[in-house]
C-alpha cells in the first residue's frame, strides 16, 4: 500500500481532527460571553507562563504576529491583558495578564472544566494517562521547529 494512502494514518487523523472540532465547539459555547476560545488559550498560557512578547505568542500558537496583535488588542480592550514596552529593547513590547484578565480566565476554567472533567472521567483517567505519550510525539512531529 501506498505511504500516501495508509488507513490507519487516515483514521488516526481523522479521528484527531473531528475531535478538535468538537472540542473547540463545545468548549467555545461554555465560555463566559464575549470570550473566544484563542482569547482563553492566550490567557491561560499567560497565567502558566507569565510574561511573553507578542512575537513569542504568536510562535507558541503557530499564527502570524498580525493575527497575534488581533487577539491580543481585543483582549487589552477588554481589560484583561497589558502591554508595554520592553525596558530592555525598546523594539519589543510585553504582554502580561491582568487582575481583570485572572478573572476572567479563572471565570473561563470554572466553565469549562467541568466538560473537560466528563470527558477524562467517561473515558477513564488510565486510558487517558496512556493516550497522552502517543499524542505529545504526534504533536512534536508536526512542530515545524523541531
Amino acid at each position: 500500500m501506498s505511504a500516501g494512502n495508509d488507513p490507519l494514518a487516515v483514521a488516526l487523523f481523522s479521528e484527531i481532527f473531528t475531535a478538535d472540532q468538537l472540542a473547540r465547539a463545545r468548549l467555545s459555547r461554555a465560555l463566559p460571553k464575549g470570550m473566544e476560545l484563542s482569547h482563553f488559550s492566550v490567557l491561560n498560557q499567560l497565567v502558566r507562563m507569565g510574561e511573553r512578547s507578542p512575537a513569542q505568542l504568536a510562535r507558541n500558537f503557530h499564527v502570524t504576529r498580525g493575527a497575534m496583535t488581533n487577539t491580543l488588542t481585543k483582549l487589552e480592550w477588554a481589560g484583561h491583558v497589558h502591554i508595554r514596552p520592553d525596558w530592555d529593547d525598546a523594539r519589543r513590547k510585553l504582554v502580561s495578564v491582568s487582575p481583570a484578565g485572572l478573572t476572567a480566565h479563572a471565570e473561563a476554567l470554572a466553565a469549562i472544566t467541568p466538560i473537560i472533567d466528563e470527558v477524562v472521567g467517561d473515558i477513564g483517567a488510565e486510558r487517558v494517562r496512556a493516550a497522552l505519550p502517543v499524542l505529545r510525539e504526534i504533536r512534536m512531529r508536526l512542530d515545524d521547529r523541531s
